[in-house]
């Protein structure tokens, strides 16, 4: 289906999350994909091309059905819950706009997903992480200063990737040790900077002026003087996590998994540990608590004589 097919309702809601609430073109383009496969579902089970998204032709059966569809290829609960989500966006739109008189996903039971625990690093593999990063940055090469960097402030300042890719040089307040940050639906936050991510930055920035960037204004560049890809980021992580058994097979997000499980463990406020991490919800930074938990049990059945 091209962008010509897509049902102007359709157009309409990816329009408002790109240009209203400015979320990123990945995750609009996640929409969109979830949009045309239920799109496709519902022209097979009506058996007919001309249907409409009011109740008189999406209901809540038609919307089971599509659960159901989703099951039967062999998606995973958590998968199908999230399209389920992006359905209830899209009716929630419709029936705000006027579209719809009823919303048909507020009878339609979600999927139980059990909570999965993000992946971390332990503090000992943190810590060989970086050491290894550190002698490598005595070299003194663009690389290894800006791999250092990286990992400073994914795991020092709890970053996304994504945020990380998008900071600029202006980004970084010194004085005040805070890095601006442009989150989840261009929202602005301000986060502190370790003492070592700015050291870390002093030696980055000699290298960095060396490959004239031209004119660009981007943290991260490469040999080339632009802004360093996504992706060049995540395989500098992947490269770092070598020498740590326990990081291999996570990607660079497990460094912001960790920055708040480690502070959790040290006791820190979870309100405060949300608002470092930039969640819109608590009940997404609580996940976070459930990690701590298991830590504590594991040492509490481990360490205690009746525990057994």
């Amino acid at each position: 289906m091209s962008e010509e097919t897509l049902r102007r309702e359709v157009r309409e809601f990816l329009m408002h999350l790109a240009m209203e609430r400015q979320l990123s073109t990945n995750t609009v383009k996640a929409y969109e994909r979830d949009l045309r496969q239920l799109d496709l579902f519902l022209t097979e089970y009506l058996g007919r091309r001309d249907w409409a998204w009011s109740d008189s032709d999406v209901d809540r059966l038609a919307l089971r059905g599509f659960l159901g569809w989703l099951d039967r290829m062999g998606l995973s609960k958590r998968t199908i819950a999230r399209k389920l989500s992006t359905a209830r966006s899209f009716f929630s739109f419709l029936h705000i706009e006027g579209h719809i008189d009823t919303d048909p996903t507020r009878a339609v039971r979600a999927p139980k997903v059990e909570k999965r625990l993000p992946g971390h690093l332990s503090l000992s593999d943190v810590r060989l992480v970086f050491e290894e990063a550190e002698r490598n940055a005595e070299r003194n090469t663009l690389r290894d200063t800006r791999e250092l960097l990286i990992l400073e402030l994914l795991y020092g300042s709890g970053l996304r990737l994504g945020e990380l890719h998008g900071l600029n040089l202006t980004s970084v307040d010194r004085s005040s040790r805070f890095v601006r940050v442009i989150g989840k639906g261009r929202k602005e936050r301000i986060v502190p900077v370790t003492e070592s991510a700015l050291r870390a930055l002093d030696q980055y920035e000699l290298r960095r002026r060396e490959v004239r960037a031209h004119g660009e204004d981007a943290l991260l560049v490469n040999a080339q003087g632009g802004r360093l890809s996504r992706r060049s980021i995540q395989a500098a992580v992947t490269t770092c996590f070598e020498v740590a058994a326990g990081s291999h097979g996570l990607s660079s997000h497990a460094l912001r998994h960790s920055f708040a499980t480690h502070l959790l463990d040290a006791g820190a406020d979870l309100l405060a540990v949300k608002e470092l991490l930039g969640h819109v919800s608590l009940s997404t930074t609580q996940i976070y608590t459930h990690t701590t938990k298991e830590r504590l049990l594991r040492v509490y059945r481990d360490a205690h004589p009746r525990s057994k």
